[in-house]
């Protein structure tokens, strides 16, 4: 049996080398909105709180974090840390415990176009998936100045599984452009189905 009461995603936290650096990219390449900083110089300098309930080093400070939030998707809580053990290399996808965040945007080509007009680092050209269930995702990678990966997609038209799950009534994938519709439990009328 899950958790009781799980409702869904709340947030995603990570952990960047400057804040106001990590913020201000959000911010001005992405359209984030920085809500409120929930703290500063978090710290227990005599005791193992940070190991117990952090799993980070006891002598670690937090020293701020930030919760933003972007669009229709989930939160993003923003941590700065200090710790005598860090490490300062972001994880690549293929090890353990590395990730990327993902950001749908209704035009992809623009998008790029956008990015790399900004200086922002992109991954190569995008990527169309060719067949299977993500048949009409296009996805490109592209980096933020820490190191950390990031991604845009787009699928004006929907995915083979998305349209097929419209159709049936199977759980769809979370769309932040059609966030009621695509709610867990949602009555929300279905948008029209795109245009072949």
């Amino acid at each position: 049996m899950p958790v009781p009461g799980m409702c869904g995603m709340e947030h995603i936290g990570f952990t960047v080398p400057d804040i106001n650096e990590a913020c201000d990219f959000f911010e001005r390449i992405l359209g984030a909105e920085t809500l409120y900083t929930a703290a500063t110089d978090f710290r227990h300098d005599d005791d193992d709180w940070m190991q117990e309930h952090l799993r980070v080093h006891p002598r670690a400070v937090i020293k701020e974090f930030r919760y933003l939030r972007l669009g229709n998707g989930t939160n993003l809580e923003v941590f700065e840390y200090e710790a005598p053990d860090q490490n300062r290399t972001p994880p690549k996808n293929s090890d353990i415990g590395g990730h990327h965040l993902a950001f749908y945007v209704e035009d992809i080509d623009a998008a790029i176009a956008f990015l790399r007009e900004n200086g922002v680092e992109v991954l190569g050209e995008p990527t169309a998936y060719t067949e299977g269930p993500n048949l009409g995702l296009t996805w490109c990678y592209f980096m933020a100045p820490w190191g950390q990966q990031l991604e845009v997609v787009s699928a004006p038209q929907g995915t083979v599984y998305d349209n097929e799950a419209k159709k049936t009534g199977k759980t769809r994938l979370f769309h932040p452009k059609y966030a009621a519709e695509t709610l867990l439990g949602s009555s929300a009328p279905a948008s029209p189905a795109p245009a072949p």
